[in-house]
């Protein structure tokens, strides 16, 4: 079996050669001992892959339609679903392409060959994004895997709590309630406002910290609630319980950890300004990523609360097991990138979607979301047949809008918008809403579009 057996014995000889003549700073380019020099100095080599052809010259994305241009979503649609899974721009399908036609050709010689430098590329960029170091990002495949690898493995003793809140996800309350039912801890949730209609960030605040108790050692939440849109203050939340934590000594610090999903792609922020210990993201939805791509990001101090479930291929770390390196300590992020063979070629790509963003800008990005999220809730606002539940300010909302139309369930209001070739959704929780996300691909023509039809609609 693969897992049993050197590498080399796989390789012709001529792939032997080539491997035991790499530089050992790209050959390790995965671990902590190469991260953080070979690729913060961007100074790895750039092997030639099979079936690669010159790199185009970037998009020229000054304009919104100029961005609009890069996707092939159907032009006589509305898109207001692109939060569920992204279209990707023209900059990633063509990384997938390059990829993958290299695999059709030869996936042995393309994947020995680009393996090491193509993963460096995507967490460089990735860290770049993020504002973060590469050695500190796990490459996963969507938000639910990152949770479930980040929750199911966190450190807890008998008798310590996991605080989380009513308004997560289910991939967020099953991953906790597996982990505390496995470790014999305690797991509870909180509701963080009394009416969502006069939420408050001090009452999000306080109705958090509040329920911390003593033995309450993870606090998990959500940025962006897709249940509601509604957008926590998560850098006041971390503050706060920084100052639970200057009680506290470090084994028993609170350690926050963020699904950040529905922030991520779309607000100006970096992981310094959040300030929470452990993000988690999948890049397939607000990011523009290849489908299937995601991340967790931990903060140095917090990584060691963390242990992996499934084997990583980092090649340190399989090196060590075959007892070609002495043991010493790799990277824990290195170590929390599952292992086996993936969708490579959308893996390889996902470093084109943070560029992309990037030469947009983040700050534009950030600006264009809110407006046309602003918007389409003042329209909804003043039609009296609606209620809106997402909050109007732009410091508790984001890019989802949440809304009831009198006399219409939620699925008769996207089933009636989709018959104008408007595409809602419904929020997949106990309480349901009608859903709209304007995003970059979305125009203040079509939000108008948009609200003239909801205007219109009739029970």
């Amino acid at each position: 079996m693969f897992a049993e057996t050197p590498l080399a014995l796989f390789l012709p000889a001529q792939y032997s050669e080539i491997m035991d003549a790499m530089d050992r700073r790209q050959f390790l380019v995965r671990t902590g001992l190469a991260l953080s020099a070979g690729l913060l100095a961007g100074t790895l080599p750039l092997p030639k892959a099979l079936g690669q052809t010159t790199a185009a010259p970037p998009p020229k994305l000054d304009t919104w339609e100029a961005v609009r241009d890069q996707f092939l979503l159907k032009r006589d649609w509305i898109h207001m679903t692109g939060f569920l899974l992204a279209s990707h721009p023209a900059p990633v399908r063509k990384a997938i392409e390059r990829h993958r036609l290299g695999l059709d050709e030869d996936p042995a010689t393309y994947w020995f060959e680009n393996e090491e430098r193509a993963e460096a590329e995507v967490l460089r960029a990735a860290a770049d994004y993020l504002g973060a170091q590469p050695t500190d990002i796990a490459l996963t495949d969507s938000t639910t895997m990152g949770l479930g690898l980040l929750y199911g493995g966190l450190t807890l003793w008998p008798g310590q709590e996991i605080l989380s809140t009513t308004h997560d996800h289910y991939s967020t309350e099953t991953s906790l309630r597996h982990r505390a039912e496995r470790t014999n801890a305690s797991f509870r949730q909180v509701p963080l406002y009394k009416k969502l209609a006069t939420v408050s960030r001090d009452e999000i605040v306080d109705s958090l910290v509040k329920a911390v108790r003593p033995n309450t050692r993870y606090v998990a939440v959500t940025w962006v609630h897709s249940s509601t849109g509604l957008k926590l203050p998560i850098r006041a939340i971390a503050d706060a319980l920084a100052t639970v934590n200057t009680r506290r000594n470090e084994k028993d610090r609170v350690i926050l950890c963020v699904d950040g999903v529905h922030g991520f792609g779309v607000e100006d922020v970096t992981v310094s300004d959040l300030s929470c210990d452990f993000f988690t993201a999948g890049c397939h939805k607000w990011m523009l990523g290849p489908r299937g791509t995601g991340l967790v990001w931990g903060h140095p101090r917090a990584w060691p609360l963390a242990h992996a479930t499934i084997p990583t291929f980092n090649n340190e770390a399989y090196r060590i097991w075959m007892k070609e390196l002495p043991p010493h300590e790799v990277s824990k992020a290195a170590i929390m990138t599952p292992g086996g063979f993936h969708s490579f070629e959308h893996r390889w790509a996902l470093d084109e979607a943070f560029k992309f963003h990037l030469a947009i800008g983040k700050d534009r990005i950030a600006a264009r979301i809110h407006l046309l999220n602003r918007q389409l809730k003042e329209g909804l606002a003043a039609m009296k047949q609606v209620t809106l539940h997402t909050p109007m300010a732009d410091d508790l909302s984001a890019g989802i809008v949440c809304f009831e139309v009198d006399g219409m369930t939620p699925e008769q209001v996207v089933q009636a918008l989709r018959q104008k070739k408007i595409l809602a959704s419904v929020t997949p929780y106990e309480t349901k809403y009608a859903r709209l996300a304007p995003s970059l691909l979305t125009s203040p023509e079509e939000v108008d579009k948009t609200l003239a039809a909801v205007r219109n609609l009739k029970s």
